[in-house]
C-alpha cells in the first residue's frame, strides 16, 4: 500500500567540545589508542565483496610518518572492470527500491556516525589526515551526519516538485536516476567530502564507483563500513582505493559513464573534462560533470574593521587544518591604518600557535598531508625568501624529521600581481597586501581581477556601506561570501558550498541544487478525455 512519506526534518549535528574530563574526550582518547595500535588492512570492496589485490600502499600519520596506520590493497584496471559490472548488476534493483527505503539507509548511517561510531571515525580522521579533534569533529562527524540527514530531506523536497495540470489532464514529473555509472573522485582533506560525493548520487538511485584519495583511505574505509552497517546493498557504491591512473580513465571511457562527482585540483578537473570530451561520441548520454576545485580565498578589511574580528578571521581562516582547505584565506587586503594597529597582535598570535601531534589536544595545527606537499611548500617558502618584493613577517620554517610540519607563515608584498596573491599553495601560508584607506574602490576591483579562482571570500567592516559595496562589487569573485567572518567553515543546509571560474561548476554541495545533477526528469501527461477529431474550430468555413 503506497502512502506519502515525510523525511524527518534535518538539524545540524552539534559538535562536541572535548572538554577535559568529559565523556566524549575519554571516548576519543581511547579510540585514538585503538586506531594507532593496529595496522588496518584495507581491501577494495566490489559488489559487496572484499578484494585483496596485493598491490600494497601504506597510509602513515602525517605528523609521525614512521607510523603506518594501514595498508591499502590498491585497485587497478581489473578492479575497475569488476566495479563497472557490479554497478550494472546493482542498478535495476537499486533504482526500483522505493525512494523512502533508499533514503532510510543514509539516515541510519547519519545516526551511526553521530553515536556509536563517532569516536572511531574521528580517530581515523585525526590520525590519518592530521586533524585536531575540533577540525575532525566538525568534518568527520558533524558534516558527514549533516550530509546524510539534509540530502534525504532535499531529495524528498525535489520529488514533491510537480508541474501544473490544466483541466482534463494530469501532469507528473519523475526524477529518474542517470542511465549509467557515476564516478566519485574524492580528496584527502575532508572526510565529509569523501562521504558526500559517492552518496549524493546514490541517494537519487545511481550506482557509483568511488575512488578516494590515497591519504584519506583510512577514514574513507570507515565511512564505507558504516554505510554497509546501515544497510547499503552490494554494488551500489564500489570502493576502489589506490592510485587513480588506471581506475579513472577506464570508468570515464566506458559507454555507461553517466557522471563525475569530483573535488580536487583545478588542473586535474580540467584534464578529466578533456577525457570526457574525447569519449563523448561513445557515451550513451551526455555525462554530468560536477567539480569543486581550487581557491585563493581572500579577506578584505575596511578601515572600520574590528581588529579582534579581523585577527581571528585571518588566523582561523589561514591556518586551521594547516591551510589545507580550498576555502582557506590565503590573501588579505588591509588598509594601512588598520595594519599599523594589527601588525603586532597578529604576528604575536601566529607565533604562539602550537603545532605537533594532533593527539595532544593543546596543539592548534598538525602536519601537512604528505611528503610531496611538504616539499612543494618548502619550495614556495624558499621562493618567498628570495623574492625582492616579498617579506616573510612570521614563520617560514619547515621540519620533516618526524612529521611533515610547515610553520604558519605570514608574507607581505607590494606587488598586487605577485604569485603569492594569485596561486593556490594549499598550505599554512597567507600573503598580505596593503592599500591606502582612500583606495577601497580600487582594491575591490583588484581583488576581483587578481585570481582565476572564485570560491570563497570575506569582508571585515563595521561600516554597513562598505559591506554593501563589497557585496555588489565582488559578485562574481566568490561563490561563498562572508561578512565579518572567516571564509571557511560552510555548514550543510546553511551555506551550500561551491564556486565558479577556476573553482568549479558551483553546483552547491549541501543543497537541492547538487542533487538535481544526479537525476534526469521525465514528464508524463495524461489526458482524461482526449480529442477524437483532428479538426480545429478555426477551420470551419461557415
Amino acid at each position: 500500500m503506497e502512502t506519502a512519506f515525510k523525511v524527518p526534518g534535518p538539524q545540524n549535528e552539534p559538535p562536541n567540545a572535548f572538554a577535559p574530563a568529559s565523556a566524549p574526550r575519554a571516548a576519543l582518547v581511547a579510540a585514538l589508542g585503538r586506531v594507532a595500535g593496529e595496522v588496518a588492512e584495507i581491501p577494495c570492496i566490489i559488489d559487496g565483496k572484499a578484494v585483496f589485490t596485493g598491490r600494497l600502499m601504506p597510509v602513515a600519520m602525517p605528523h609521525n610518518h614512521a607510523h603506518t596506520l594501514a595498508q591499502i590493497h590498491g585497485a587497478a584496471l581489473p578492479e575497475a572492470e569488476l566495479a563497472l559490472k557490479a554497478c550494472a548488476r546493482a542498478r535495476t534493483e537499486w533504482q526500483a527500491m522505493p525512494w523512502q527505503h533508499r533514503l532510510a539507509i543514509f539516515l541510519k548511517a547519519a545516526d551511526l556516525v553521530a553515536t556509536r561510531h563517532r569516536a572511531w571515525i574521528n580517530a581515523a580522521t585525526m590520525l590519518g589526515q592530521s586533524k585536531t579533534c575540533h577540525q575532525s569533529e566538525i568534518d568527520a562527524v558533524c558534516e558527514v551526519a549533516d550530509f546524510w540527514r539534509f540530502n534525504p530531506a532535499f531529495a524528498a523536497q525535489l520529488y514533491e516538485e510537480q508541474p501544473q495540470s490544466a483541466p482534463g489532464t494530469w501532469n507528473t514529473m519523475q526524477y529518474r536516476p542517470l542511465e549509467g555509472t557515476v564516478l566519485a573522485v574524492t580528496p584527502f582533506n575532508f572526510t565529509a567530502i569523501g562521504a558526500n560525493l559517492p552518496t549524493a548520487p546514490a541517494m537519487m538511485g545511481n550506482t557509483v564507483v568511488w575512488k578516494p584519495a590515497e591519504s584519506q583511505t583510512l577514514s574513507a574505509y570507515v565511512t564505507y563500513k558504516i554505510l554497509e552497517e546501515a544497510g547499503l546493498p552490494p554494488g551500489v557504491i564500489n570502493f576502489l582505493p589506490g592510485a587513480g591512473q588506471h581506475i579513472v580513465p577506464r570508468v570515464m571511457a566506458d559507454p555507461s559513464f553517466a557522471g563525475l562527482h569530483f573535488t580536487g585540483a583545478t588542473n586535474v578537473f580540467r584534464n578529466l573534462w578533456k577525457q570526457a570530451a574525447q569519449h563523448l561520441d561513445g557515451y550513451k548520454q551526455f555525462p554530468r560533470l560536477v567539480g569543486e576545485t581550487g581557491g585563493k580565498g581572500f579577506i578584505l578589511a575596511h578601515a572600520s574593521a574590528d581588529l579582534d574580528v579581523l585577527r581571528t578571521a585571518i588566523i582561523r581562516g589561514a591556518f586551521e587544518y594547516q591551510g589545507q582547505k580550498c576555502s582557506a584565506a590565503s590573501r588579505v587586503y588591509l588598509p594601512k591604518s588598520v595594519w599599523a594597529k594589527l601588525r603586532r597582535p597578529l604576528l604575536d598570535a601566529v607565533a604562539d600557535l602550537r603545532m605537533g601531534d594532533v593527539s595532544d589536544f593543546g596543539n592548534f595545527m598538525g602536519a601537512v598531508i604528505r611528503e610531496g606537499a611538504f616539499v612543494r611548500l618548502a619550495d614556495v617558502l624558499d621562493a618567498a625568501r628570495t623574492d625582492p618584493r616579498v617579506t616573510v613577517l612570521c614563520g617560514g620554517g619547515v621540519d620533516g624529521q618526524t612529521g611533515w610540519f610547515v610553520q604558519p607563515t605570514v608574507l607581505i608584498t607590494d606587488d598586487p600581481n605577485s604569485r603569492f596573491l594569485t596561486e593556490e599553495f594549499f598550505g599554512p601560508v597567507v600573503t598580505l597586501f596593503l592599500y591606502e584607506d582612500t583606495q577601497y574602490d580600487d582594491v575591490l576591483r583588484l581583488i576581483d581581477a587578481t585570481s582565476s579562482y572564485a570560491l570563497t571570500g570575506a569582508v571585515i567592516a563595521q561600516d554597513r556601506a562598505a559591506l554593501t559595496q563589497a557585496h555588489a562589487a565582488l559578485m562574481n569573485a566568490a561563490g561563498n561570501f562572508y561578512m565579518n567572518d572567516k571564509p571557511t567553515g560552510a555548514v550543510v543546509g546553511q551555506q551550500p558550498f561551491g564556486g565558479a571560474r577556476g573553482s568549479g561548476t558551483n553546483d552547491k554541495a549541501g543543497s537541492v541544487h547538487n542533487l538535481l545533477r544526479w537525476v534526469s526528469p521525465r514528464v508524463t501527461k495524461e489526458t482524461f478525455e482526449p480529442p477524437r477529431d483532428y479538426r480545429y474550430p478555426f477551420m470551419d468555413q461557415a
